[in-house]
């Protein structure tokens, strides 16, 4: 497993390269690279083996390569487009300037306006294709990913993965709890504050599990408003005085959304892993 310090410095690598790129005074940096950027990063580290510290190593040095070549992409297409459309710009300029002192030949007039369109439709449709070549590989990396876009939790995908690793290592399975929370009446929040305030409550809830864990627990979202923690090598005790915790601050720590106060409830349950338990039981 890797540990605490490990994962810092990559937290370090990533923050370190963000802040050199951003002081680099480069108009290219935009909110849409740097997203392109995390994305790129969390794909990195999704592949990282907790049994060969040396993929860290070379996942860290991935980082700056990933920001490069994604920019790299975004630039080139920006300058070619650009430098396109200047030359487009200067073969109206010089149309204007040819008639500017003559009667005007109407069909050769309309003729060069027609060749500057058709230029500028062409570089037009060649921007929406980069465009939308760029969508799919950042789609691409997003199916990848092992963690939720929203709420930042682990996702199903790593849930999977997970604990078809836990039941192949005896080691893990002693004392593996597992809380299923499930939020009741989250269709009416939804319905009644709106869906953006739905989001805010799962991003709220996340956040309260995530502050309330250790480092080895982890955080799933299992569906739309249900989560799934896994606990490793804790007693039965240990795992209702959590889940009571769990229950204690959702019920005592309402969210403000709008002015409004909106009230939220969850529903826990608990397991424990059994002898010839299998992930889908």
């Amino acid at each position: 497993m890797i540990n605490r310090e490990v994962l810092k410095s990559i937290a370090d690598e990533i923050r370190n390269t963000l802040l050199s790129k951003i002081s680099e005074d480069d108009d290219s940096i935009t909110k849409e690279s740097i997203i392109d950027y995390l994305i790129e990063t969390i794909d990195a580290i999704s592949h990282i083996s907790d049994e060969d510290i040396s993929s860290v190593t070379q996942t860290k040095k991935a980082f700056s390569n990933a920001f490069k070549e994604i920019a790299k992409n975004g630039i080139d297409s920006y300058k070619h487009t650009n430098s396109r459309f200047e030359e487009l710009s200067e073969l109206h300029l010089e149309t204007l300037d040819a008639f500017s002192s003559e009667q005007i030949d109407i069909p050769v007039f309309t003729e060069k306006f027609q060749t500057i369109q058709n230029h500028m439709v062409d570089e037009i449709t060649k921007a929406n294709s980069i465009i939308a070549q760029l969508s799919q590989q950042v789609k691409i990396l997003e199916s990848k990913s092992n963690i939720d876009s929203l709420t930042k939790t682990f996702n199903r995908r790593a849930l999977s993965s997970y604990l078809n690793k836990v039941f192949e290592n005896p080691n893990l399975q002693k004392n593996f709890h597992i809380i299923m929370i499930d939020l009741a009446d989250f269709k009416s929040i939804n319905d009644t504050f709106g869906h953006l305030a739905g989001d805010k409550v799962l991003i709220y809830i996340s956040n309260i599990l995530r502050k309330i864990l250790r480092s080895d627990d982890k955080v799933f979202r299992y569906g739309g408003e249900e989560f799934l923690i896994t606990l490793g090598n804790v007693s039965q005790k240990t795992c209702q005085e959590i889940t009571n915790r769990i229950l204690k601050l959702i019920r005592e720590n309402n969210l403000i959304y709008k002015n409004q106060l909106i009230h939220v409830t969850a529903s826990i349950g608990t397991t424990k892993i059994k002898t010839d338990d299998t992930v889908d039981a």
